[in-house]
């Protein structure tokens, strides 16, 4: 039975050992792309799913950081709630914390660290989390699969295998951070085995909907840009693309205060208000695009 997913887990944990000394101090997952956190890019793609129930998974020295920065949501519109992973022991282990949260609804799950853009992306998200029955996934095309959860096809396109960081890949398209599940990942997750890293995989999890002939898994194409910024120049890289993005554009890419007024979720008078409420650029920005949208230009 397919049902609309209502709920969103950000994963926010883990050490961030490649970005270290930095991350020493900040989490990783706090630190700027470009004119703003990290995590708000995650956030933004769940919002433009029309999902509005968030709950942000991380460790128990780090989440004052984000209820300081996110707060319950209430100013976006939302709802955002929080939950401590005790210590990192891989992505799969967020439906096992998020098991109250998630109840009997539908869930999708973005890495906290994972960016996208792409023409029709919305339209994508929208699509993935109106109507969900199995799971659905994302793959893009890369040069180094070996370091990435790999997903292979057969001739007629449908999913084959998913191997985690495999020596000799099947193909070169990853598994990308965002994915769409629908109830039975509660259970599946319980039965994840810890892996030989660890972890428990999301490819496990993956493997047991495949198992069960109800994983879906659409490839993003020349349109789209997937970046994961869990280094140091991948992070460089990332703040670069937005950067020069929002330049010729003029517009922001994640901006959760115009997500929310353009979904319908804050009023313009709340967006032109919380704009005057913040210094700088980013402020500014948001005042004039509630004059904009006031106008009728999205």
């Amino acid at each position: 039975m397919s049902s609309a997913v209502t709920k969103g887990i950000v994963v926010a944990g883990g050490t961030g050992s490649r970005l270290r000394p930095v991350t020493r101090a900040v989490n990783k997952h706090l630190l700027p792309v470009y004119d703003k956190p990290m995590i708000y890019y995650p956030i933004s793609n769940l919002m433009l799913a029309g999902i509005r129930d968030l709950l942000l998974v991380s460790s128990v020295e780090d989440l004052p950081q984000f209820q300081r920065l996110l707060q319950d949501g209430s100013q976006l519109g939302i709802s955002i709630q929080y939950k401590v992973q005790q210590e990192p022991k891989g992505i799969a282990q967020a439906f096992q914390i998020a098991d109250e949260f998630i109840g009997r609804e539908s869930v999708a799950l973005h890495l906290g660290d994972n960016l996208f853009y792409g023409q029709g992306l919305h339209h994508l998200l929208i699509n993935a989390a109106k109507d969900i029955k199995g799971a659905k996934i994302f793959a893009y095309r890369v040069q180094n699969p070996t370091q990435f959860g790999i997903v292979s096809f057969d001739a007629d396109g449908n999913v084959e295998e998913i191997e985690e960081k495999p020596a000799e890949p099947k193909s070169n398209f990853a598994v990308v951070g965002i994915y769409f599940y629908d109830n039975r990942v509660v259970d599946i997750a319980r039965q994840v085995q810890l892996s030989s890293r660890g972890e428990y995989e999301i490819s496990d999890v993956n493997r047991a909907y495949l198992d069960l002939n109800a994983l879906q898994c659409e490839r993003l194409g020349r349109g789209f840009a997937w970046l994961d910024t869990g280094s140091h120049q991948s992070l460089i890289h990332a703040a670069n693309f937005v950067e020069t993005l929002e330049a010729r554009q003029g517009l922001k890419l994640a901006c959760l205060e115009e997500i929310a007024c353009i979904k319908g979720y804050i009023s313009i008078e709340q967006l032109e208000k919380q704009g005057r409420e913040i210094q700088g650029d980013y402020g500014k920005y948001l005042v004039t695009r509630a004059a904009e949208i006031a106008e009728g230009i999205r």
